[in-house]
């Protein structure tokens, strides 16, 4: 069975927008792109997937925009060319190597999880509550950033239960964030 990991940039107060965190440099895209090369397939919810897409998606002349720092494009290769599911009630079709996940999603995650492979990583703020809530996700993986945002997203709000995690990887990087991997903690026997 292959893990599922929930995986996301977060600020210290717990703030997950994705610009409240500090800007992308080559340390934390090399990260980023080992993490991405760790999946499988990648599982969205619409937000996610149309925001994912519309930064990282390989463009039609099959060059990266000027905008995007050489340090930036093996983390785009790889988003671009991992597999995509698609949770969505709203969409009526994707692309960019993508596949619509419609009906119970438990279930779908389940099966997704059920077949062979290194894992499914899963990004955003309210598909992953709703995995984590059914106990679906095997590892956290948080890229805690030195900022204070004082506003926004925060992760995994109203979740219902909580969840205990044991640490299981920590790394630091130069700019002051701290990238940390957990895992749901075995129940006292």
């Amino acid at each position: 069975m292959r893990p599922l990991r929930y995986s996301i940039n977060v600020t210290l107060d717990g703030c997950c927008h994705h610009e409240a965190g500090l800007p992308p440099d080559e340390e934390s895209m090399r990260y980023w792109t080992a993490e991405m090369e760790r999946a499988d397939a990648l599982l969205f919810g619409r937000v996610t997937y149309q925001m994912m897409e519309s930064a990282w998606r390989r463009p039609p002349s099959g060059t990266w925009p000027d905008w995007m720092d050489e340090w930036e494009v093996p983390f785009a290769e790889a988003i671009d060319a991992t597999r995509k599911y698609v949770v969505s009630s709203t969409l009526g079709e994707v692309d960019w190597n993508a596949e619509l996940v419609r009906g119970d999603v438990g279930q779908a995650v389940r099966r997704l999880k059920e077949e062979p492979g290194e894992g499914l990583f899963v990004g955003g703020v309210t598909l992953p509550l709703a995995l984590a809530d059914l106990g679906l996700v095997d590892e956290f993986v948080f890229v805690v950033q030195p900022v204070v945002a004082g506003h926004g997203p925060t992760l995994l709000a109203g979740l219902r239960e909580r969840i205990r995690l044991d640490l299981v990887d920590r790394q630091e990087f130069r700019s002051g964030a701290v990238a940390l991997r957990y895992r749901p903690a075995e129940a006292p026997a």
